[in-house]
């Protein structure tokens, strides 16, 4: 029972809020089944909005903040091993003994654990064995709905095929014509296009389980973006390029991310906008990847939050954001004790951002860019960063904020360093 205060009646109530057993065959990546699973969950729908509540509040939550959630038994026994929580994620925690380094990553009740020296790692485990009751799945192969690879030169592959079959499946198009891209080159979709889906129920659950597919995938990242902003009133013209989406994964089932075991500590950043591309509001697409050595670690496309009145502030709005995240990824690899051997190298195919973030004289230009002008300039001038030119045709992040024609696309796919194993 929920205590529910009538702000316009004057007085509280009780509303009964009833709940039911959900069961669910957890499986492996083969089709296996893995372990039963039950849940108690409230029937929150037996509410009636302005009787039973007033506010409503999303369930999703940053990943950096679940283990505040989960269980602070477990976070602070953690600190009893000595392990320190990462100012940069508190999901992170790192122990360094000696020459040796331990890391813990927490997502709920799913740990990874790692480390430098696997008898120390294996000793971890064992107190905490010992402590909370456990379940040790020995070397990671599946977590979260990734797939994990070894390969014999220590690359290891990730992907997420098993959950890219069961969301075709879930669209009921497992026997779909394969599209070659996620979506039409250029294409661009306005909120009143095409008819109301009478039913938006299937659409928003597919969208958002596409969203949970970029982890892997960045190459469905910018069209995955778009039919994102469409979730409280889709039609069919947006519908269809979800399928257009679900046709290119059909394609593209084993897709996934190989990283590189031998790869050099310098990070790198790609980073493009495409201005006013939005039709609907007007604002500028943001796009960026960045790379640790070779291997590709953090990427985003995302509409901005304001109307750039010229191309140069939509860039460095993006070389902002951009600049942002390698300052927190630097701050992460801090705290792993992974020592760049350069400062980081952000590339941009704007020559009047490059402009902006070395030379004073453009600053009243862009008083309305102050912020992100000082944020960016002022890392240049440390030099903990560096900023430089590349040609529109080399610019990695260009898949980020458009869509493109297939020979392009392509291109990119592999700069993105995506690969089918087989």
């Amino acid at each position: 029972m929920i205590p529910f205060e009538h702000k316009e009646l004057g007085y509280w109530f009780l509303t009964i809020v009833g709940s039911k057993w959900v069961y669910k065959v957890k499986k492996n990546p083969d089709g296996s089944v893995s372990r039963y699973k039950a849940r108690l969950v409230a029937q929150g729908f037996s509410q009636e909005y302005g009787i039973d509540y007033l506010d409503t509040f999303s369930p999703v939550v940053r990943h950096t903040t679940v283990p505040h959630a989960w269980n602070s038994k477990f976070t602070s026994y953690l600190t009893v091993l000595e392990f320190h929580a990462s100012p940069s994620d508190t999901s992170l925690f790192v122990k360094k003994d000696d020459s040796d380094i331990i890391i813990l990553l927490l997502y709920v009740d799913d740990i990874i654990l790692t480390g430098s020296n696997p008898l120390k790692v294996q000793k971890v485990i064992q107190e905490l064995s010992e402590v909370f009751e456990m379940k040790d799945m020995g070397q990671l192969t599946y977590f979260l709905g990734l797939q994990v690879q070894y390969k014999a030169d220590g690359s290891v592959f990730v992907n997420q095929s098993k959950y890219n079959k069961d969301l075709v499946h879930k669209a009921s198009m497992e026997s779909c014509k394969p599209a070659t891209t996620p979506c039409k080159p250029h294409h661009q979709m306005l909120h009143s296009e095409g008819q109301l889906l009478t039913d938006p129920t299937s659409y928003r659950s597919i969208v958002g389980s596409l969203q949970y597919l970029t982890f892997t995938r960045p190459d469905i990242a910018f069209a995955v973006n778009i039919v994102c902003q469409f979730m409280s009133s889709p039609t069919d013209i947006h519908f269809g390029a979800v399928k257009r989406i679900i046709r290119y994964l059909q394609g593209t089932m084993n897709i996934g991310i190989t990283f590189s075991a031998n790869t050099v500590s310098k990070l790198t950043a790609f980073s493009d906008s495409d201005w006013a591309a939005d039709l609907n509001t007007r604002r500028s697409i943001t796009g960026y990847v960045v790379y640790l050595g070779h291997n590709p670690i953090s990427w985003q496309s995302k509409k901005q939050n304001s109307v750039s009145r010229s191309s140069t502030e939509a860039e460095y709005k993006a070389l902002a954001h951009t600049a942002a995240d390698i300052a927190w990824i630097r701050n992460i690899l801090k705290d792993l004790a992974v020592v760049l051997d350069a400062p980081p190298t952000i590339y941009c195919d704007n020559m009047s951002a490059i402009a902006l973030s070395a030379n004073p004289v453009f600053h009243s230009r862009i008083k309305h860019l102050d912020t992100d002008y000082h944020f960016v300039r002022e890392r240049v001038q440390q030099g903990d960063l560096e900023v430089l030119y590349i040609p529109t045709e080399e610019q990695t992040a260009d898949v980020l904020t458009k869509g493109l024609h297939s020979p392009s696309f392509v291109k990119h796919f592999y700069n993105l360093k995506l690969e089918n194993p087989s």
